[in-house]
């Protein structure tokens, strides 16, 4: 095992550049999730930690060693890929197998090996079969044993649940997670899927556009959202975004809201001046129905029943609104209802930087 530091990282191709020096520690043993939207430069960040990809500038290093100029056979990394990347005309044990037999390994080193990865992941009784007569699940196992077998100091993970059906992903990533705690190897996942994100990693790394927004503990990119970027992103459904325009007298603070609404603001706001225009931005869950108090006055539009809770999505005279509730409630589209939201989990930022105002 081994921690990863990416430092001062850019990468152009032609004349675009698409990372825009990025720096990231990740360390010995974290499960690390890199998540951002198409295009942000994620996938491109990985394949230059893998050495699939030239680094323009800046310094990746594994361990101790500085790996810019290493090939990808010298890394001591192995990736799992979105499509599985398997032998077709081989067996799972001998998909398991080939880069162990390439390096030469003793017989008995490589079946002990493989033996421990399948039992592990569940695919002993599956050794003989060929990958066409596997399922989607099954096949992404194999593709995970092949790199456990490699004993690596980093594994990366490149979107590997995407191609899986809705349920067998959910069961997938407590499988990836349950198998980083027994093993313990430091690791890279990449997706898209910001659910994934927060039930994964130890450190989420939020990135758009080629630059990190944010990194962090998933919680605290919940709860401590440093920009607009990152607390729409983070959370689903997204975070609610009224604009308003900050109202101050002597020591109170509180927005106002299109409509003429006050409210609150949240604890720990950093100075504001008379005037200045902000978005007020609250969670789903962070908001409950109260009537006879200031709050945001609403009209349904649609009712999503979910079992667990009920999504009710609604207008204002400002914004799309989405409320979460446990309850379960039978609202009618086009009945008027008063949201009040949570004044201890709220969130300010700047209209124009759309920086956190917190401190």
């Amino acid at each position: 095992m081994a921690s990863v530091q990416i430092r001062g990282v850019q990468k152009y191709f032609g004349g675009t550049q698409v990372i825009r020096g990025v720096d990231i520690d990740i360390k010995d043993g974290e499960f690390a999730v890199l998540v951002g939207p198409s295009g942000c430069g994620k996938s491109t960040l990985l394949r230059m930690l893998a050495g699939l990809e030239e680094i323009t500038e800046g310094e990746i290093s594994i361990g101790d060693t500085v790996v810019n100029d290493m090939p990808p056979k010298e890394r001591d990394i192995a990736m799992v890929f979105q499509n599985y990347a398997l032998y077709p005309h081989m067996s799972v044990y001998d998909n398991m197998a080939f880069s162990l037999m390439l390096a030469k390994v003793e017989k008995s080193a490589v079946k002990e090996r493989v033996d421990r990865a399948s039992s592990i992941l569940g695919l002993t009784n599956l050794l003989d079969r060929y990958p066409r007569q596997l399922s989607g699940g099954q096949r992404q196992r194999v593709a995970m044993g092949r790199a456990i077998v490699r004993d690596p100091q980093v594994f990366l993970f490149d979107e590997p649940l995407s191609n899986l059906d809705a349920k067998l992903r959910v069961q997938m990533r407590a499988e990836i997670r349950e198998l980083h705690q027994r093993l313990r190897t430091t690791s890279v996942y990449v997706t898209h899927d910001q659910i994934e994100a927060m039930t994964m990693a130890d450190q989420i790394v939020v990135m758009r556009d080629g630059v990190v927004e944010q990194r962090g503990r998933p919680l605290d990119l919940y709860d401590h959202p440093v920009n607009l970027f990152v607390a729409g992103f983070i959370g689903s459904p997204a975070m609610n975004f009224l604009p308003g325009t900050l109202r101050t007298e002597g020591a109170e603070h509180q927005v106002e809201l299109g409509d003429g609404t006050l409210l609150p603001v949240p604890r720990g706001l950093q100075a504001g001046i008379e005037g200045q225009r902000i978005i007020y931005g609250v969670r789903p869950e962070h908001l409950i129905i109260q009537t006879g108090v200031q709050g945001i006055k609403t009209e349904v539009s649609v009712i999503e029943p979910t079992g667990a809770n009920t999504e009710v999505h609604c207008r204002s005279s400002d914004a799309d609104i989405v409320a979460v509730f446990r309850e379960r409630h039978n609202f009618a589209p086009g009945e008027t209802l008063t949201l009040v939201p949570d004044h201890n989990n709220t969130h300010l930022f700047d209209a124009e930087t759309g920086q956190t105002l917190a401190k």
